[in-house]
């Protein structure tokens, strides 16, 4: 590939997946200049908020690893000149490092643009060339080709005889039902669409939105108006029934706390 500019391929560390609230903790970069020359350095940072044991548990950084580190505050301007006038890549750097990159960059006060700058997404590379749909699938483990795709019966036998294939490829799939279906669905959903899910307590826990991460009990409690939101909104009507369920369990509960008293 002819460079005119150098191509600068980054990937992030954070205290999480949210582009608004979460920090950056650690950003490695290699430079690849026209002249093919390359470049690469691997800095953290004290991302002055704390980062969950469950995401130190991901990446191996924990708060004593950073507590000494600059702030990227501190070192955005340094950072900003490396990006500036590169081609940036990543893998699934577009709907991620690279927003979360411009959002450190206003906090910190720089005025850089990164939406001018070119971007190259890896991984959007690899899904458009090597399709993850059950199409591939099927020509991956039972080398065949599928025919008549998105009729019901087709799709039904195909999808039958790649599981099949899959037990026979991995030895270490697990062996028996309930641990398959956890192996395919590691959150515990209190709704098919996955907005609720359980903790190690059987607690049913608010998993997007506002209120991610805090028990649903809570929510009733403190914030009267959500189960209306909820009931009003674009939700499944599954979800709603079962919102429904906990939300009258919860109004019982209280009430016999209330006599009890």
């Amino acid at each position: 590939m002819q460079l005119t500019k150098p191509i600068i391929f980054f990937d992030l560390e954070t205290t999480g997946l949210n582009i608004v609230k979460d920090r950056i903790v650690e950003l490695s970069y290699i430079i690849v200049n026209p002249d093919g020359t390359e470049e690469r350095d691997t800095m953290r940072f004290n991302p002055e908020m704390p980062i969950p044991p469950a995401v130190t548990a991901v990446h191996g950084i924990s708060d004593e690893d950073v507590k000494n580190c600059p702030t990227f505050k501190q070192q955005a301007h340094e950072i900003a000149e490396l990006f500036r006038d590169c081609c940036i890549a990543g893998y699934n750097s577009n709907h991620f490092d690279i927003p979360l990159l411009a959002e450190e960059f206003i906090r910190a006060g720089v005025d850089i643009d990164l939406k001018q700058n070119n971007t190259i997404d890896v991984q959007v590379i690899f899904f458009k060339k090597e399709p993850r749909n059950l199409k591939a699938a099927y020509r991956f483990y039972c080398n065949k080709d599928l025919e008549h795709a998105h009729s019901a019966n087709a799709d039904t036998e195909a999808t039958y005889e790649v599981f099949k294939a899959q037990l026979e490829r991995y030895n270490d799939l697990p062996d028996d039902i309930g641990r398959l279906s956890n192996y395919t669905m590691p959150k515990r959903c209190a709704d098919f669409e996955g907005k609720f899910i359980f903790n190690t307590q059987n607690e049913i826990v608010i998993d997007f939105g506002k209120h991610k991460g805090k028990l649903l009990t809570e929510i009733f409690q403190k914030d009267p108006g959500y189960y209306g939101w909820i009931m009003n909104g674009e939700f499944p009507q599954s979800t709603k029934l079962m919102l429904t369920k906990q939300f009258n369990e919860f109004k019982t509960q209280q009430l016999k706390d209330k006599y009890n008293k």
